[in-house]
């Protein structure tokens, strides 16, 4: 009779921790999703602020050389990501594709200036460094003018930063809402283990031995939910590789990297945090309070 107790008990112990690593594994695919989604979106935020750049109008008759030194000396600048020479007959090609005819033939001669298009590296895309940039540029003796579009960065940067803000309140209410889920689901399981939190106070074991065995088992689901969420995770990535690629970059083993430390350091660190305020609430508890 005791042995067919202790074996229901045991496997009502097994039942309960297997559900609940399945509960945090799921919490942890959906935190693992969110970092995924937040690390992607500091990459779009650099790849528009990317794109902006400046025209660089270079001076009538200039020698190639010359335009090869200055494009050496910028591209060896922390600001500037890449750099293109156009030149005045490339200038008016690509002009004449987008008016839609040649206008070098309507107007006798190339109207145009050869140029060097500048593209800057995202940390250099705000506003105080664009007006510091466009200063520079306009120092150097091959340029003779500077263009960038001033409204539309404005307008641009303004953009990216209430959207990061959103998606940071967004993130952290998530957050709060994902340990909530976590929290309560470890603190069911000691949950049904007050009465032995108890009774081991009661015959003089430390606090500290008390909690030694639930935080190994909780460190111990924290990583295996881990495991299992990263497994999902990457089977889901993996399997829907079409359908994400325009949205995320899952080709840069980085991401997908960085993606799976978030979920690794959550699941233990959440496992944790909650095992040890759940055990000791219950260690200060008095025995009438445990029925409650």
């Amino acid at each position: 009779m005791k042995q067919a107790k202790s074996a229901h008990r045991k496997k009502h112990f097994l039942n309960s921790w297997f559900t609940a690593l399945i509960s945090i594994s799921m919490v942890l695919v959906m935190l693992g999703m969110l970092s995924l989604i937040l690390i992607n979106a500091r990459h779009l935020t650099e790849y528009i602020r990317e794109k902006v750049g400046f025209t660089l109008v270079l001076r009538e008759n200039i020698k190639e050389v010359e335009v090869l030194r200055l494009q050496k000396v910028l591209n060896t600048g922390e600001y500037v990501k890449s750099t293109r020479y156009i030149d005045k007959e490339t200038a008016a090609h690509e002009l004449t594709e987008e008016l839609g005819e040649d206008f070098t033939g309507f107007l006798g001669y190339n109207p145009l200036f050869a140029s060097l298009d500048v593209k800057l590296n995202a940390a250099y895309t705000e506003s105080d460094s664009l007006k510091m940039l466009e200063q520079k540029f306009l120092k150097y003796p091959q340029v003779s003018e500077v263009y960038y579009q001033k409204n539309l960065l404005t307008l641009i940067n303004k953009n990216l930063k209430k959207i990061s803000l959103l998606i940071s309140a967004v993130s952290v209410l998530l957050l709060v809402i994902f340990f909530g889920l976590i929290n309560n689901t470890i603190r069911m399981l000691i949950y049904a283990q007050r009465f032995t939190i108890n009774t081991m106070l009661m015959v003089g074991a430390t606090k500290n031995y008390i909690r030694l065995p639930f935080l190994r088992r909780s460190l111990w689901l924290g990583v295996s939910g881990a495991a299992l969420a990263n497994i999902i995770l990457i089977g889901i990535i993996y399997t829907y590789e079409k359908e994400l690629s325009g949205l995320i970059s899952i080709t840069d083993l980085r991401v997908i990297l960085s993606m799976s430390g978030i979920v690794w350091a959550l699941g233990i660190l959440i496992s944790l945090v909650s095992t040890w305020l759940a055990v000791n609430k219950f260690l200060r508890l008095k025995f009438d309070e445990l029925f409650y």
